[in-house]
């Protein structure tokens, strides 16, 4: 299956873990998705993109295309771990605005929390119509204790790796909301 992997300039990822193109990797597939029984790959490039600084936070990531075979477990749509990984190239690094990664964390949020405040301040914001600091600290004052990832889509306009927390809230419901993050990923370029 074709998938995509982050790594450091040196191709390395954590605990230093050498990567070669065109050499295959295998786990156990036991433990947890972060544990060592996995490989970690994410289905689309911009989600790779996009939630780098929720996982590996790469301060300058490259990505490659691969193919992931074996056992499978995924994270929500978030991540996904395989017991066989091979990285086939290296491929281009969508490349991600600030506004793009706030209107992923807002569209994220969006697709869980239904609370009416929230969605006007939101839509506001996807809109242009008011994407002030004020605007956003008010609406994460007001609705913090409801949901955190009101609280994080808000702050996104400090700073674009606030905006994925956002979207680990969202995701926690991806089965029960049916979240397609992929569609949203694409949906978001349009800021």
């Amino acid at each position: 299956m074709k998938r995509y992997k982050l790594t450091d300039q040196n191709m390395q990822t954590y605990n230093n873990f050498q990567w070669e193109l065109g050499k295959e990797y295998s786990t156990s597939g036991k433990g947890d998705l972060c544990g060592p029984g996995w490989l970690h790959c994410y289905s689309h490039p911009l989600l790779a993109a996009l939630l780098n600084s929720l996982h590996a936070d790469f301060k300058n990531p490259r990505l490659f295309l691969c193919e992931a075979t074996g056992n499978h477990k995924y994270d929500k749509g978030l991540k996904e771990g395989c017991t066989t990984l091979k990285l086939i190239k290296e491929i281009e690094l969508p490349i991600i605005t600030l506004e793009q990664r706030v209107a992923f964390g807002i569209l994220c949020a969006l697709e869980v929390y239904k609370e009416k405040t929230f969605n006007l301040w939101a839509k506001n914001w996807l809109n242009n119509i008011d994407r002030t600091n004020t605007a956003a600290i008010t609406i994460a004052r007001d609705t913090y204790a409801a949901v955190n990832a009101t609280y994080a889509a808000a702050n996104a306009t400090y700073a674009a790796a606030n905006a994925t927390y956002a979207t680990n809230d969202a995701a926690n419901d991806a089965t029960k909301y049916k979240i397609n993050l992929i569609s949203i990923a694409k949906e978001c370029l349009k800021y």
